[in-house]
C-alpha cells in the first residue's frame, strides 16, 4: 500500500473505540446513558445534557442521503485523484446525521433519499476510514 497522503482524524482517548471498531469493518454510535442521546461524532460528554456517562451501540451501517454536494475542482492537491467528490449528510436509523464522502457511485446517480451503506478504506495500519456506497442490488 502506498503512503497515506491525505489528512488523518486526531484521534481521542474518547474517540478511541470509534477508530477500533472501524478497523474491524463495524460503524458505531456513542449513545448517553443518562438521556439516550445518541451522538455523532465521537465526544467527551453528552452534547444534550453534558454527562459524561456514553457509552457505544453498533449502527446497522445502513441510512439514506439527506442532503449532498459534488465537488469537480478547486480541492487540495491531495485530493485531486479523488475528484469528483460526493460530501453527504447521511440520517442513520440510530438517530444520528453524519458527514461523510459517497463512494463506488456516478455522481450523477446520487439523490436524495437514495439508499446507502457503510463501507470502510483502509488509510493506515491503524485507520480505516468510514464512507458510504449505494445500497447493492
Amino acid at each position: 500500500m502506498s503512503e497515506y497522503l491525505k489528512p488523518l482524524p486526531v484521534i481521542q482517548s474518547f474517540s478511541q473505540p470509534f477508530w477500533d471498531a472501524a478497523k474491524d469493518g463495524k460503524l458505531l454510535v456513542q449513545k448517553c446513558n443518562s438521556c439516550g442521546s445518541s451522538i455523532f461524532f465521537p465526544r467527551d460528554r453528552c452534547p444534550e445534557c453534558w454527562s459524561e456517562d456514553l457509552g457505544w451501540i453498533e449502527a446497522s451501517g445502513k441510512g439514506e442521503i439527506y442532503a449532498f454536494s459534488v465537488t469537480y475542482e478547486g480541492v487540495e492537491k491531495a485530493f485531486k485523484e479523488d475528484l469528483p467528490i460526493v460530501l453527504a449528510w447521511i440520517d442513520l436509523p440510530e438517530g444520528i446525521r453524519m458527514q461523510t464522502n459517497i463512494i463506488d457511485c456516478n455522481p450523477d446517480d446520487v439523490s436524495i433519499g437514495m439508499a446507502v451503506e457503510v463501507t470502510f478504506k483502509k488509510a493506515t495500519d491503524d485507520i480505516n476510514l468510514p464512507y458510504f456506497k449505494p445500497v447493492s442490488g
